[in-house]
C-alpha cells in the first residue's frame, strides 16, 4: 500500500507541473509576431506590372535576406488605395514583422495602417508616402525639392528658356508625384523661367494605355506644346513612344523620371535628350534594412537616429514635415553619353 501511495503521490505531482505550465501559456499565445521575431517582411507596391516597382522590390527582397529574413511582396492589380488596404488587411492576419508600402493615397490606408501599428507591426512608406500618423518612417528616393528643380532645369534648357509644357503625372493621388509637382510649379515661379507657360498636368495613372492616350490628348490640345515633363516611370515610357511614333523627335521634348532599359531607345533617338532617376533596387535595399532595423528595435524612426543599410552604408533619419524619413540623394542624369552604360542593369 505504501508503494501504492507513493506512485500515486508522484503521479499527482507531475499533473501539478504540467498544469503550472499550461498556466503561463497564454502570455506566449498573445505576444504580437514583432514581439516574437516573425522576421518576415512585406513590400506593397502600387500596381502589377510596374517595371520601377518590380526592381524596388528586387532590392528589398536583396535586403531582407542578406539579414536572414522571410520576404513578402504584393501589389493589387490597379493602383488604388483600396486595393492596398485589403492586402494589408490580410498581411496583418498574417503577423507579419513589418509592412513597408508605397502609398496610392496619402491618407486613406491611415486607419488600416494604424491597426497594424496596434497590433506591433512596424510600418513605413517608401517612395510614395503617406502621411506621418501612418507609418513611423519615409525612406525617399531623392531630395523631393531637388526633383522638381531638376527637371524644370532641363526642359528650360531643352527648349530654350520659352515656350508650352506640360506635365504627364501618375495618379492625380500619388504623394510623390504631386510633391515634385509642387515644387516644379515653385520652380517656374523664378524670374529665369517667365517665358515658360505650364498648360496642363495630366494624369496617366500609371497606366500604359491611359499615359498613351493622355500623351495624345496633349498634343492635340496644345498643337504648340514644345515639352512634356513626365515624373513616372510608365508615363516617360509611354509618351516617348507616341512621339516617336508620330515623327515628332526634336519638335516636343520630352524628360522626367525613366527606367534607362526602357528609355534608351528615346534617348538614343532624340526623342528625350536626357532624363533622370535613381536606382530603385537601391530604394528598395535602403527600404529592407530600415524595415529591419525598425523591427529590431535599433531605430524608432525619430530624428538623429542612424542605422547600417548594407552595401549602402550608414544612414541618418532626418524630419520630413510632420514625420521622418531617410533620403538617398539627388536623382541621376541619363544621356546618350551613358545610357549605353545603363540600359542592360535596370
Amino acid at each position: 500500500m505504501k508503494k501504492i501511495a507513493g506512485s500515486l503521490l508522484s503521479i499527482i505531482l507531475f499533473i501539478a507541473i504540467l498544469a503550472g505550465c499550461s498556466q503561463s501559456s497564454p502570455e506566449t499565445s498573445t505576444t504580437t509576431s514583432s514581439e516574437k521575431g516573425s522576421n518576415t517582411h512585406a513590400f506593397i507596391f502600387k500596381n502589377t506590372g510596374n517595371p520601377y516597382g518590380e526592381k524596388m522590390m528586387e532590392g528589398f527582397e536583396k535586403a531582407v535576406k542578406e539579414k536572414g529574413g522571410k520576404v513578402i511582396l504584393r501589389s493589387p492589380d490597379q493602383p488604388t488605395a483600396e486595393g492596398q488596404i485589403q492586402i494589408i488587411e490580410q498581411l496583418i492576419t498574417q503577423k507579419v514583422s513589418t509592412i513597408t508600402v508605397a502609398g496610392n493615397d496619402v491618407d486613406a490606408l491611415q486607419p488600416v495602417l494604424s491597426k497594424a501599428m496596434k497590433q506591433g507591426i512596424k510600418v513605413l512608406s517608401v517612395d510614395s508616402a503617406v502621411n506621418a500618423k501612418s507609418r513611423m518612417v519615409h525612406v525617399n528616393q531623392a531630395n523631393p525639392e531637388r526633383i522638381g528643380q531638376v527637371q524644370i532645369e532641363a526642359v528650360s534648357e531643352m527648349i530654350d528658356g520659352k515656350g508650352e509644357i506640360a506635365i504627364l503625372s501618375a495618379t492625380s493621388q500619388a504623394t510623390n508625384q504631386n510633391t515634385w509637382i509642387d515644387f516644379m510649379k515653385k520652380e517656374l515661379e523664378k524670374p529665369e523661367y517667365k517665358n515658360i507657360k505650364l498648360v496642363k498636368v495630366a494624369y496617366g495613372d500609371d497606366l500604359r494605355d491611359k499615359s498613351v492616350s493622355e500623351t495624345e490628348a496633349l498634343l492635340k490640345s496644345y498643337p504648340d506644346l514644345k515639352a512634356i515633363i513626365a515624373p513616372t516611370t510608365v508615363g516617360i515610357a509611354a509618351a516617348g513612344k507616341v512621339l516617336t511614333d508620330k515623327g515628332l523627335a526634336g519638335k516636343v521634348k520630352l524628360t522626367g523620371l525613366g527606367l534607362p532599359s526602357e528609355m534608351a531607345s528615346y534617348i538614343e533617338n532624340g526623342v528625350s535628350p536626357w532624363m533622370y532617376l535613381w536606382n530603385p533596387i537601391d530604394v528598395g535595399y535602403v527600404a529592407g534594412f530600415t524595415a529591419i532595423a525598425l523591427d529590431e528595435e535599433k531605430v524608432k524612426g525619430e530624428v538623429g537616429e542612424k542605422f547600417e543599410s548594407g552595401d549602402l552604408g550608414e544612414l541618418e533619419i532626418v524630419e520630413d514635415g510632420d514625420g521622418t524619413q531617410v533620403m538617398l540623394g539627388d536623382p541621376f542624369k541619363f544621356d546618350k553619353e551613358n545610357i549605353g552604360e545603363w540600359k542592360d542593369v535596370y
